[in-house]
C-alpha cells in the first residue's frame, strides 16, 4: 500500500479513493465504469505507479505520520495532500496530519476539488488557517453546467459555486490559492478560467492533461 511518494522534490500523501466527484476524465472513472481493479492495473493506458496508488483500506493518522517520519522533511520543497482520491473527505485527518507537519517547519499544500464544505457538512475553511500554506482547487470547466456534465459531483450544480466559495475564503485568510484547468481546454475557456481564478482570490495554473 502507498502511503506516501515522491515526485520531483516533493512528498505526496495518499489518504483516501473516495472523491465527491466522478470526472469523465480522472481515471478512477476506469473503475466505476466497471473494471476490476485487476483489469485497470493491467492496462496499459491506465496501469504503471497511479494504478499502484488504489487504496486497499485507507491509512491510519499514525501510519501516514510514520511513513512521513521516514523521509529527511527539510531535503523536500513541501509535502502534498494528493492521492487517488479527494483529501477533504478526510479533512479532521488532514488536519491533525498538517498540525505534525507544521511543527516541523515544513510548507503544506493541499490538492482538492474545493467541495470540503459540502462534504462535511461545514466551513472548514477557518480550521486550515496556519497549516495549509497552499491550496490548489481543480477549477477544471468555466461555469456550473459544464462543470458538473464533466465531473458529475454528488452535490449537483451548486458545488462549483461552493467551489469558487471555498476558495475565496481561503484566499482570504492568507492561504496561497491557486485555481487549475487542463491544458485541453480551449484557449478561449482557459482565460474565462483565468479572470474566475482572480475574481476568487487566487490564479490560475494551466497543468498538463495525463492520461
Amino acid at each position: 500500500m502507498i502511503i506516501t511518494y515522491i515526485l520531483g522534490n516533493k512528498i505526496y500523501i495518499n489518504l483516501t479513493n473516495r472523491c465527491s466527484n466522478s470526472c469523465d476524465f480522472c481515471i478512477r472513472t476506469a473503475q466505476a465504469n466497471g473494471l476490476t481493479h485487476e483489469q485497470w492495473k493491467s492496462d496499459k493506458d491506465l496501469g504503471g505507479v497511479k494504478s499502484e496508488l488504489w487504496l486497499e483500506r485507507e491509512p491510519t493518522t499514525d501510519e501516514v505520520i510514520k511513513s512521513l517520519s521516514e523521509y529527511n522533511l527539510s531535503d523536500f520543497e513541501e509535502v502534498v495532500f494528493c492521492g487517488f482520491g479527494e483529501p477533504t473527505e478526510r479533512f479532521d485527518d488532514c488536519v491533525t496530519i498538517a498540525k505534525w507537519l507544521k511543527e516541523k517547519n515544513v510548507k503544506v499544500r493541499i490538492n482538492t476539488n474545493g467541495q470540503a464544505n459540502l462534504i462535511n457538512k461545514r466551513d472548514v475553511t477557518s480550521e486550515m488557517q496556519g497549516l495549509f500554506d497552499v491550496v490548489s482547487i481543480s477549477l477544471n470547466c468555466k461555469n456550473a453546467e459544464e462543470y458538473q456534465n464533466e465531473c458529475h459531483s454528488e452535490f449537483g450544480l451548486k458545488s462549483y459555486e461552493e467551489l469558487l466559495s471555498f476558495g475565496k475564503k481561503c484566499s482570504r485568510l492568507g492561504i496561497e490559492t491557486i485555481f487549475s484547468v487542463v491544458d485541453i481546454l480551449p484557449p478561449s475557456d482557459i482565460e474565462v478560467c483565468k479572470k474566475i481564478a482572480e475574481e476568487n482570490g487566487g490564479k490560475l495554473r494551466v497543468r498538463k492533461f495525463v492520461k
